[in-house]
């Protein structure tokens, strides 16, 4: 499933900094799990707070924008991932899309660079952090370092707090039939 996110509104969308909230309710509603929902923290980038959406069943996508057009996305999702996996994956949005992937393992997960663009991937437990830009848009150890701090969203006070919805009692529904309105004119009217 192709990733949800707001492409095209980027260029006219505000933004806020990746220490906002996040409306977790808003994103399970688009079948984001919680657990996948991560920020990061990016010197010289904010989150494009429309940009964030769904990506594959679960996962969770956002981008980060800075002066010039430059962006850099993050999609977390389920999976593993390895050597293998690392150098037979193409890197989203890369051009040419069929690129030779460069692959180097490190302490924090794998450096990756195909055609234009390269990306950092963490792997916590089942969970795959990624986080990718141009190579002329941020730097490597930018990219390491903020995949290295990767955090949980805690969500803007919204999720949960909420109580259930329950039936509005309207009084005008017959209890019987169909369920429409009692629209009978009553008398003088």
């Amino acid at each position: 499933m192709a990733a949800a996110l707001g492409l095209a509104c980027l260029g006219a969308c505000g933004s806020v900094t990746a220490s906002s909230g996040v409306d977790m309710d808003h994103l399970r509603e688009l079948g984001v799990a919680p657990d996948l929902v991560y920020l990061v923290d990016l010197p010289g980038y904010e989150m494009a707070e429309q940009s964030m959406g769904g990506v594959g069943e679960e996962g969770f996508g956002v981008f980060y924008t800075a002066p010039g057009g430059r962006q850099v996305e993050l999609r977390v999702d389920r999976g593993a991932f390895d050597d293998d996996v690392c150098r037979s994956t193409p890197i989203n949005l890369a051009t040419p899309p069929d690129a030779l992937v460069l692959c180097v393992h490190d302490e924090v997960g794998w450096y990756r660079m195909a055609g234009d663009r390269h990306e950092y991937v963490a792997l916590r437990g089942d969970v795959l952090i990624k986080l990718s830009g141009g190579v002329t848009d941020v730097g490597r150890a930018a990219l390491k370092a903020a995949v290295a701090g990767a955090r949980r969203a805690t969500g803007d006070g919204k999720a949960g707090t909420a109580p259930p919805r329950v039936p509005v009692e309207r009084g005008d529904l017959p209890t019987a039939g169909d369920g429409a309105p009692d629209n009978e004119v009553g008398p003088g009217g």
